[in-house]
This record gives structure tokens, sequence and C-alpha cells, in this order.
């Protein structure tokens, strides 16, 4: 049960963050410059995969509803029970949000149908709120007041830092894939440039989360259970901060490897891969309050 937990969550947040991300890449941040994308035959499959990761997700999200309530009610038979599911959705704080989140789901699969890029405000606006509402149902959930909202919004930041950067990562793998007019070596260096203030949030917010959840600046023991998914995380993070510097190098000299650049961007992924799976893991383990 609690492997089809974690699988369900990795789908999960792994579609989300990349419907976020790519959406912010193409429609706000470098919108101006990918206007050749947008019209070429890469741009209509990027709108394709984006649909396949709406159905994704919102599969994944009912996957994540029904294993919660098999496991609150100890019962593989109660992910099926309607009954069951309907008391999780109506009696507790998980279910509140999950029906929106669900909802704002089903919104979001309809809009890639029509073609996010014909309307990237209404898309960037669902795909946000979509993100945020990952939010409250991770561990800042386990506090009330005015501590909980603070741990949740921190959340929803950090969520906006991941999200950006993944989804950075799979659109610049797609441009070095397509034929198009895009200046890569511009977007690059501009994205370089942001990723910096990327790896800030995402480091502030990540160790905010830790010390409000464990009561120390890290988890005892260090190195069991949660201590260890969580170093694992950390190690995975630093090898695509060493790839993303790599990627910085190779963006600015003289000739521009694609090849190169296209394996250091996979194996940046691959990395980034792998601490989502240490994240959705993490999500399952007691953070071992002090």
């Amino acid at each position: 049960m609690q492997e089809g937990l974690i699988l369900c969550r990795f789908v999960h947040f792994g579609a989300v963050l990349l419907l976020f991300g790519t959406g912010l890449f193409r429609h706000v941040l470098f919108s101006s410059a990918l206007q050749p994308f947008d019209a070429s035959p890469a741009g209509l499959r990027l709108d394709r995969a984006r649909m396949w990761m709406s159905v994704a997700a919102l599969l994944s999200a009912l996957g994540w509803l029904m294993l919660t309530a098999a496991s609150m009610a100890g019962d593989w038979q109660d992910a099926v029970n309607p009954a069951t599911v309907m008391r999780v959705l109506g009696h507790t704080f998980f279910g509140h949000v999950w029906i929106a989140h669900l909802a704002l789901n089903a919104l979001t699969l309809r809009w890639a149908l029509r073609a996010a890029h014909s309307a990237p405000r209404v898309w960037m606006c669902l795909t946000t709120l979509l993100l945020l509402t990952l939010a409250p149902v991770g561990h800042g959930a386990m506090f009330d007041g005015l501590r909980g909202d603070l741990l949740i919004f921190n959340q929803m930041l950090h969520l906006i830092g991941v999200g950006t950067w993944l989804g950075g990562l799979l659109m610049l793998g797609v441009l070095l894939r397509a034929a198009n007019d895009v200046d890569l070596r511009s977007l690059l260096q501009r994205f370089s440039g942001l990723g910096y203030g990327l790896v800030a949030l995402i480091i502030v917010t990540g160790m905010i989360n830790v010390r409000a959840l464990s009561g120390a600046v890290w988890p005892q023991p260090a190195l069991s259970g949660f201590g260890l998914v969580l170093a694992v995380k950390v190690a995975l993070v630093l090898c695509m901060l060493l790839l993303a510097g790599v990627n910085r190098g190779l963006a600015r000299a003289p000739i521009l490897q694609l090849r190169v650049l296209c394996v250091s961007l996979l194996l940046e992924g691959a990395f980034g891969a792998a601490a989502l799976a240490a994240v959705s893991l993490l999500g399952t383990l007691p953070p071992l309050l002090g």
C-alpha cells in the first residue's frame, strides 16, 4: 500500500511540477523569444505531451486519494469503496483540499485539450493553482494556526522554485532537439542566471521545512529513516547544481556543443527525477519531531 502511494505521489508531483514549469518558461519568462517555437512542430508535440501529463496528473491524483482512503481504513478493499472515499473527502483536511485539487486537475486537462498555448494566462492560472494546492497536503498540515499557515506558504515557495527549475530543464531539452529559430545560447545564459535565484529559494525554503518539522537543523538520527532519505535528496540536488554549473560553462563557450549539452541536461533531469522520488518517499515518513 505504501509503495503504491509513493508511486502515485512521484507521478503526480512530477506531472504537476512539469506542467507548471514548462508553462512558466514558455509563456511568461521567455515568451517573446519562443514565438518561433510555438508555431513549430516541436511546439505542437509539447502541447500533446502536456495533455498526457495532465492525464497522468489526474489519474495519479485519483490513485493518491484511493490509496489514502485504504491506508486510513487499513484495508485494500476500501480503496474502491465509495463510502470510505467519500468519508475521506468530506471529513478530513486532506479530502477538503483534494476536492479543489481534483477540480483544478480536471480543468487543466480540459484546457490542455484545447491547446494551452492559445490561452497562456488561463493555462498559467490553472497550473499555478494546481501546484499550490499540493502544499497543504504535506507535513505542514501537522500544525495548526499561524505556524501551519506559514509552513504551507513556505512549501508553496519551495514548489514554485522546484517546478521552475525542472520545467526549465525539460523546455531546454526540447528546444535543443527542435529545429527552429530560437536563440539557444541566449536562453541558456538567461535561464542559468535565473538559476541562482531558484537555487537560493529552494535551499532556504528546504532548510526552513526541515527545521520546522524536525525541531533541529538536521533530523535525528541523522542517517536513518527520514534523515537518510533527506541526505540522499540533498546529495542529488548537489549533483544537479554541479551539472547546472557545467551547463552554464557550455553556454558561454565560443562554440555551442549541443551533443555534450544534451547529455548534461539529460543527467541533470535524471538527478531531478531521483530527487523527486526521494521527496515522494519523504512525504510518507514521520519527520521525527524533536
